[in-house]
């Protein structure tokens, strides 16, 4: 008796429809910005409309205010849809795993890629701006130091190799999250290690 229900799964995916707007509609032009269904969870069977729906979304942004924006759109759909439905209950939020921008101190990050340099020479770098999530920068900012957040590369380089040369790195070299992520062992390992302690040593060694 569908007619004797408000379906939550119908409702949910109304929901994520809805979202994709938000980044289209709602962000400003430029501003990098990431919005992710990433889980569903409604009923147990075929048969049986179930009376919840819960949706797990993950946010990233690169500035307070642009993460305030998508927040408040998050929840104004939600609520839009749950009434356009007739939800006999208001929708619950929960906000949980928010970490801090990482935003690296440009003298620090300098006295860290010269280490590099004079260690390493060009195999290290810049890195491109990411909209990865790390709980790494709670600690500088609670002690109020300054901080970087470096890369180490991990790929098999004929793996990367044949992915460039095919203008296809993105497809097919695997990231984090993916089922397929591996990072070859070595020189990965002897390699992060060693950039841990050429960045310690920018700081610690003494004067020459």
């Amino acid at each position: 008796m569908p007619h004797a229900a408000v379906d939550p799964v119908v409702l949910a995916a109304m929901i994520v429809v809805r979202l994709q707007t938000v980044f289209a509609r709602e962000a400003p032009p430029g501003e990098t910005a990431v919005l992710t269904v990433g889980s569903i969870q409604a009923g147990t069977t075929s048969n049986v409309i179930p009376d919840t729906a819960v949706l797990q979304l993950n946010v990233r942004t690169y500035s307070e205010a642009t993460r305030g924006t998508v927040l408040a759109a998050v929840e104004r759909i939600v609520r839009g849809e749950c009434a356009a439905s007739g939800s006999p209950r208001e929708p619950e939020f929960e906000l949980f795993d928010r970490y801090p921008l990482t935003d690296n101190d440009e003298d620090a990050t300098a006295r860290v890629a010269g280490a590099f340099a004079g260690h390493v020479g060009d195999r290290a770098g810049p890195a491109e701006q990411q909209s990865a999530s790390e709980d790494f920068s709670h600690v500088p900012v609670a002690l109020g130091v300054p901080y970087t957040y470096l890369f180490v590369g991990g790929v098999d380089p004929d793996l990367y190799a044949r992915a460039a040369r095919a203008g296809r790195i993105a497809e097919d070299v695997p990231v984090n999250h993916s089922a397929a992520f591996a990072p070859v062992i070595q020189p990965t390992l002897d390699t992060g290690t060693e950039a841990l302690v050429v960045a310690a040593l920018a700081w610690l060694a003494p004067a020459p």
